[in-house]
């Protein structure tokens, strides 16, 4: 298993991504080679203008999604996205080739080149999909516990098919009476004596422990076994960390947050996410410049009153400041007092829903980040009156407020959009992912997705 910023991936997308990305190079290669012969070696250029093919055909095909294999996930849609992203990727090229000549292939080698890489990919996803369904190179592993832990994590699993476990075997303390029929064709067993030969029965190389309360019932001599013979052993809240991106604040407790790995704040690290913040804060208010004059006339032609909006928000260590949005509400959307903003808002104006829909009116808040109230990465900064309340209903829901605020982060581009306590809920989850696994490098990633999350609507606000 591969390990990214705490989450774990199955090598078998890493052998899809560094594989695919053969194919093509190998392919324009092979095309180039056919066509003109000595360019490989008589034209330094010919290497740098196939490895910027690479790049840009890799990047157009993580931005259609097709790195994220979903259940259910067909050869139709697989096929479709494929051809929307090499679409994509050939008019950016184009666009490219028009400003810089010098780059471009000879007479008719990229679409050549374009056609075999369709064919070579196309043959190479259906062969990661048959794989795939067949959960060829999924770790076999098996779970011990009892109650609601179980059916948790099993939906865990269910939701990130592509995760690189299948679950083979289940064991109860006692037998019950749930139906397990959902759950496919798993060996179920009953009682916890020789944990360690049922798990060599069905081959598992991994145990998880599943429980809603291990007091008195926690099997310690024979999980002990199981480990001195070498059964990695790992309990399911730090699975479910593992595979999903998400702390599950239902099952950890204060002990299981305090003893774990992460949480680490070092000022290094803080210097490099306020440096990555105001970079990326000076160059979205330059290039967004053309943007905010368009939005600023429509603001003013459609609705009287300010174009900005200012709301009270509350910051780190539970400091309050005002974030600067473009006004997408009318004026006296909240004369009956605050309430959750919902995905169709009546209170919302013309220009205000296509600018949110765009993620436009959050353009300002890059002044609260040069100011320093936020940061460009970060948990969503929420109004008090509603903090006070979810601090109340929603378990470890202060400590997000140990990090600054910012202006997207790992909840946006994770969650989709909704304005409950129980999305506040699933959001938090995400939130101390995040804070646990704090970075610069993930701070990079994150502001990579959001382009994405906004380009196709995605996430949430």
């Amino acid at each position: 298993m591969l390990r990214i910023f705490g989450k774990k991936y199955p090598f078998r997308k890493l052998i899809l991504f560094f594989g695919e990305g053969l194919f093509l190079f190998l392919s324009l290669s092979l095309i180039t080679f056919l066509k003109e012969p000595y360019a490989l070696w008589d034209n330094p250029l010919t290497w740098f203008r196939l490895t910027f093919i690479v790049i840009v055909c890799l990047l157009c095909l993580y931005y259609f999604d097709l790195y994220t294999f979903r259940k259910g996930y067909s050869y139709f849609e697989m096929s479709t996205r494929l051809f929307q992203a090499l679409g994509s990727a050939s008019i950016f090229l184009g666009f490219t080739y028009f400003l810089f000549p010098a780059l471009m292939p000879g007479r008719g080698i990229f679409l050549i080149e374009l056609i075999t890489f369709i064919f070579f990919s196309s043959i190479w996803r259906y062969f990661y999909i048959w794989i795939l369904k067949r959960d060829i190179g999924s770790k076999p592993a098996i779970i011990v516990g009892q109650g609601d832990a179980i059916k948790r994590l099993l939906v865990e699993l269910e939701e990130n098919s592509d995760c690189g476990y299948r679950i083979c075997g289940i064991i109860y303390p006692q037998k019950v009476d749930s139906n397990l029929e959902q759950y496919g064709n798993l060996k179920i067993y009953y009682g916890f004596e020789d944990i360690l030969g049922k798990a060599i029965e069905l081959q598992a190389e991994e145990i998880i422990v599943a429980m809603d309360e291990k007091r008195g019932i926690l099997p310690i001599d024979e999980l002990l076994r199981c480990k001195m013979q070498g059964l990695p052993i790992k309990d399911g809240e730090t699975f479910i960390e593992e595979i999903t991106g998400k702390l599950a604040i239902d099952s950890i407790n204060p002990s299981w947050l305090i003893f774990k790995e992460g949480f680490r704040k070092s000022q290094s690290t803080f210097i490099g996410k306020r440096i990555t913040g105001i970079f990326f804060s000076l160059i979205g208010l330059i290039f967004s410049l053309p943007i905010t004059l368009v939005t600023v006339l429509a603001i003013k032609l459609e609705s009287k009153g300010p174009i900005f909006f200012r709301q009270t928000r509350v910051g780190k260590d539970g400091r309050k400041f005002e974030v600067i949005k473009f006004r997408s509400m009318r004026t006296d959307a909240e004369k009956d007092g605050a309430k959750w903003a919902s995905a169709d808002d009546d209170r919302v104006t013309r220009v205000g829903r296509i600018i949110r829909k765009l993620r436009i009116d959050e353009i300002p808040q890059m002044w609260n980040v040069l100011k320093g109230d936020m940061n460009f990465v970060g948990p969503r900064p929420e109004r008090p009156e509603f903090v006070k309340d979810l601090a109340k209903k929603i378990r470890y829901y202060d400590q997000r407020h140990c990090v600054q605020p910012g202006i997207t982060g790992w909840a946006q581009i994770n969650y989709p959009y909704g304005a409950s306590i129980e999305d506040a809920k699933r959001k938090l989850e995400y939130d101390l992912y995040y804070i646990k696994h704090m970075s610069v490098l993930l701070d990079l990633y994150i502001i990579l997705k959001t382009v994405k999350t906004i380009l196709f609507r995605e996430g949430s606000r």
